[in-house]
């Protein structure tokens, strides 16, 4: 029977933006402390290896992967928030190959799915730009990775990371291939995704973004991903689900604003367990963004690893909060004239 596949090298912890910054390496910590308390049965751990420049250059300038890789054993800063350590291109480069690598081992049918536990995130980053913490943008080189194969012709990328995922946003933009799905804390960094945003030229309508007010609950994201993301998934009938799998939506996080706990991030990886088993074979691949509660961040993943080999998810009330639920109704409204429920 084939296993959960895990992906994750100590050279990622090396990866340090410096004192206080909460993308810190303790993140990994605690998500290999967990398992290691708590092992779930069906799961296999492996080493990545290294994204190629070629693979990187796919979504990125070649100018931009030059420069990340001049930094290479460097302290420097792209901006305010996105710093590197004499580790963080290496980590980089890692990271980005370990969402590449899940990719190939549940297509070549070596895994049953695939998570990648990586740092630093990377749904930020865009072709040419290092931004919020991110270097390399991991699920977009893993999508783009993914279409080079003769049968894979379309992506689903879901980001519920509590950031919008604007560097994956504009790769896709004006693209069909890859559908793009963002549930988001709204207005908040980096300033995108609101629900107006929905792609152009050939790609409009597959851009999908849900921005819900701070506070938004678990029954909140349920509802979204029901109402709005299976409907869409339905009629695009994705070959692979990749998941940018931020966890800064949960209730402890001191980035985010919204009120989520490890039980209803189970649940919505359920959801997208359930689109790719229907529509994908089963070709799930989750890759790690924001998440800076430690023990939010390690209790969520180890819950979403739960659901991944074969756990039932909780299944909690789907109500919409009263603060949540004119958000799902404009989001409802808006995308089902590109995605007709």
């Amino acid at each position: 029977m084939l296993e959960t596949l895990l992906l994750h090298d100590d050279v990622m912890i090396d990866h340090d933006p410096g004192r206080g910054h909460p993308e810190r390496p303790d993140r990994l910590r605690a998500i290999a402390e967990k398992l290691r308390v708590r092992p779930i049965p069906g799961t296999h751990l492996v080493a990545p290896s290294p994204v190629s420049l070629e693979v990187a250059m796919r979504v990125h300038t070649p100018g931009y992967v030059e420069r990340v890789s001049a930094m290479r054993g460097k302290r420097a800063s792209f901006d305010a928030d996105t710093h590197t350590s004499p580790g963080s291109v290496d980590a980089a480069f890692l990271a980005a190959g370990a969402a590449v690598e899940a990719v190939e081992a549940v297509l070549d049918g070596r895994a049953a799915n695939a998570f990648a536990f990586v740092r630093p995130p990377g749904h930020h980053a865009e072709a040419g730009r290092a931004m919020g913490f991110c270097l390399l943008n991991n699920v977009a080189i893993a999508a783009e990775h993914a279409l080079v194969r003769p049968e894979i012709e379309r992506v689903l990328i879901v980001d519920w990371d509590v950031h919008h995922g604007n560097g994956t946003q504009a790769m896709f933009y004006g693209r069909r291939d890859v559908l793009f799905f963002s549930v988001h804390q709204h207005p908040f960094y980096p300033g995108t995704g609101a629900l107006s945003e929905s792609g152009e030229g050939e790609g409009e309508g597959y851009t999908i973004n849900v921005p819900l007010p701070a506070g938004a609950t678990d029954g909140d994201y349920r509802r979204m991903l029901a109402d709005v993301l299976v409907p869409a998934a339905t009629r695009f009938r994705p070959d692979l689900v990749l998941v940018s799998a931020g966890f800064d939506a949960h209730r402890k996080d001191p980035l985010g604003e919204m009120t989520l706990t490890e039980e209803g991030f189970a649940d919505l990886c359920a959801t997208v367990k359930a689109i790719a088993d229907t529509h994908a074979n089963g070709r799930l691949a989750l890759v790690l963004e924001g998440g800076y509660d430690l023990d939010g961040l390690a209790d969520s993943v180890h819950a979403c690893i739960e659901v991944m080999t074969g756990a039932a998810a909780p299944g909690g009330s789907d109500v919409p909060s009263m603060i949540g639920e004119p958000a799902l109704r404009q989001a409802v409204e808006h995308h089902r004239r590109f995605w007709p429920a």
